[in-house]
């Protein structure tokens, strides 16, 4: 654990304000195909020993059957999709929800650390964190708070930039090398697994619309949000290449399906969900796109983006 908390810091302190803040401008574009991935190669007999890390995106709370009350864990997340997809495989799904990238490291209720979980001998690791890094339960609830101070306008996005620098951008810049740590955590506990950082998927109209008040957002705060969610969904992408591991976009395969879309269309439910699942978070549907997201990705083979 020593040597992976001075990789942290040197990620932290050296690289990643140049690399990641460029790009969260609009500066820096990394194109992940350019980077090679990990190979493992394995026989025809081989089982594929799964883990599966994340928080409450990859956990699948309140989604039938849930099977860990602690974190929330369904039975039908991508995780479990993926692997039932897969011949010869056994999943270890220690997502957890509410978790952070400090829970790789740190027990979370009645589960110890998730990255306890691998081991020489695993072949395949996912990855979804980040977005409780960033505060993402706290700008739902501020920004839904808001909202009814100015319905038209765009009041959250002027209070995360009352300093004059969005600070939304900034907490999203300063969670990337708490990722980059996860991921060489990640590489020297699992030398041989192959890595993939799997993306958020699209929560609110991709063309900047509204639905207020059945999401309560202000009408401007729509596309503000919307690119927040892009540029989280960009540094794990970043972060993904700089370590040589690969990224599932979930974003793309799932614009259509975001919260403000009928109950039968959505993949993503709203503050008051209409289907079993956590506000603001997938449905059985929005995990199921997920998944085949996944599987569409391993089945591409490595070494591209």
């Amino acid at each position: 654990m020593a040597s992976e908390t001075r990789a942290g810091a040197e990620a932290g302190g050296r690289r990643w304000p140049a690399v990641v803040g460029a790009a969260l401008g609009g500066c820096v574009l990394v194109a992940a195909s350019t980077v090679p991935a990990a190979a493992h190669g394995t026989g025809s007999g081989h089982v594929t020993e799964y883990v599966a890390l994340g928080d409450s995106y990859t956990s699948g709370p309140l989604i039938p059957r849930q099977v860990d009350a602690n974190c929330a864990r369904s039975d039908h997340n991508y995780p479990s999709l993926v692997a039932a997809e897969r011949a010869r495989t056994t999943l270890k799904d220690v997502s957890c929800s509410a978790a952070k990238t400090d829970q790789m490291w740190a027990s979370q209720g009645t589960n110890g650390p998730q990255l306890d979980a691998l081991g020489r001998g695993t072949d395949l690791v996912t990855l979804q964190i980040g977005g409780n890094d960033m505060g993402f339960g706290s700008i739902i609830a501020t920004c839904a708070g808001l909202s009814s101070t100015d319905p038209s306008g765009n009041p959250c996005e002027r209070y995360y930039n009352s300093s004059g620098t969005d600070r939304l951008t900034v907490a999203i810049a300063q969670t990337a090398p708490k990722v980059d740590r996860v991921l060489r955590a990640v590489h020297s506990r699992a030398p041989h697994a192959r890595v993939l950082v799997v993306g958020y998927p699209d929560l609110l109209p991709d063309d900047g619309s509204g639905c207020y008040p059945s999401v309560p957002f202000a009408a401007k705060d729509f596309p503000y949000l919307r690119d927040t969610g892009k540029r989280l969904n960009l540094m794990l992408r970043l972060v993904a290449a700089w370590n040589h591991v690969e990224y599932v976009d979930t974003y793309g395969p799932t614009v259509g399906h975001d919260m403000c879309k009928a109950p039968a269309d959505r993949w993503i439910e709203p503050l008051a969900p209409a289907s079993p699942a956590a506000p603001a978070h997938p449905n059985a549907k929005g995990e199921e796109a997920m998944a085949r997201a996944v599987t569409e990705r391993l089945a591409e083979g490595h070494g591209r983006g």
